[in-house]
C-alpha cells in the first residue's frame, strides 16, 4: 500500500533528492548505495516524472552525496564519540550509511517534514528526530550533549534562506556547543540569480541566497573560521569523467556548489 505525500515548496525538494539517490542506487555501476532510499521510493505515492527529467538536479544530488558521505565518514573516523546534528534532514538516510560511527545522530527539520519522515522512518536511539526549525533555539534542548565533539551537517538548505537566517542558525550552534564543526553546502550567488531547478520550479521553492566562498561566509559568521572548502566537482568527476578536464576552469569551479567546513573558534 503506497502512502500519498502532499508537500510543496522547500519540503518538496526532499522527495526529489530521495528519488535521485534511489535511481542512482539501482544502476549497475552505481556511485552510491542507498538501499533505504530505494525502499522509501517504492512506498511513496508521488509523481516523480519531473524529478526523472531533471538531469541537472539528479547529477547535483549524487555529486553532493558522494562528496559529503566521504567527508562525514573521514571526520567520524578521526573523531570518536561525535554527536551529529543533521539540519534540514528531509528524507536523508546518511545516518544509516554511517552506522556505528557516531555516538548520537539527530535529524532536525520542520514539523510538516518530520511528520512525513516519521511515517517511513521510525527512528530510535542512537538516531533521533527533532521536529523544529534550525532557527528555533529550543531544538538544542532535545540534544543529549555533554561536551562531546559536535558535527553539524547543513545540506540543501542555505540556498533557500536569507543572510539573517544564516546568522541566526550559526549563532544558535555557536552558543550551544563548545567544540563544533559545521559542514555546510553553499551555492554561488551567480547560480542563485540565474538558475532554476526544473523539478522544483513549480513547487514555489526558489533559490534566494548564495556566497562566493568560505572567506565570504566567515565575514558573515565571524565566530567560525574556514577549515576546508570542497567543490561538488569532486563528486561530478566520478559521474562524468569530462569533469576532470572542465573542472579545472575557474568559471566551472566558481559556479559549482561547495561544501564549506567551518569550525567554531576556540
Amino acid at each position: 500500500m503506497k502512502k500519498k505525500v502532499n508537500v510543496t515548496g522547500v519540503p518538496e525538494t526532499m522527495v526529489q533528492t530521495l528519488y535521485a539517490r534511489a535511481k542512482e542506487t539501482k544502476k549497475q555501476n552505481a556511485k552510491i548505495k542507498d538501499k533505504i532510499a530505494v525502499e522509501l521510493v517504492e512506498k511513496l505515492d508521488y509523481n516523480f516524472s519531473k524529478a526523472d527529467k531533471d538531469k541537472a538536479m539528479n547529477y547535483g544530488v549524487i555529486a553532493r552525496t558522494i562528496v559529503l558521505d566521504r567527508m562525514v565518514k573521514q571526520y567520524l573516523e578521526k573523531h570518536a564519540n561525535t554527536v551529529v546534528i543533521n539540519i534540514a534532514c528531509g528524507l536523508d538516510t546518511r545516518c544509516y550509511r554511517m552506522e556505528r560511527k557516531y555516538l548520537h545522530w539527530y535529524n532536525v527539520d520542520l514539523s510538516e517534514t518530520m511528520k512525513i519522515r516519521s511515517q517511513f522512518l521510525t527512528e530510535t536511539g542512537p538516531v533521533y528526530q527533532i521536529a523544529k526549525s534550525a532557527m528555533d533555539e529550543s531544538y538544542v534542548d532535545d540534544i543529549d550533549y555533554h561536551g562531546e565533539n559536535v558535527l553539524v551537517i547543513i545540506e540543501g538548505l542555505t540556498m533557500y534562506l536569507c543572510e539573517k537566517d544564516i546568522r541566526k542558525m550559526f549563532s544558535i550552534i555557536e552558543k550551544s556547543f563548545q567544540k563544533v564543526t559545521v559542514m555546510v553546502e553553499t551555492m554561488s550567488p551567480f547560480v542563485v540569480k540565474h538558475v532554476k531547478e526544473k523539478s522544483i520550479e513549480r513547487s514555489n521553492a526558489k533559490f534566494t541566497w548564495g556566497v562566493k566562498n568560505g572567506k565570504e561566509l566567515q565575514r558573515i559568521i565571524p565566530a567560525f573560521s574556514v577549515r576546508q572548502e570542497v567543490s561538488l566537482i569532486e563528486g561530478m568527476k566520478e559521474l562524468m569523467p569530462i569533469y576532470h578536464v572542465i573542472g579545472k576552469f575557474p568559471i566551472v569551479r566558481n559556479i559549482s556548489n561547495k561544501i564549506i567546513v567551518m569550525e567554531k573558534r576556540g
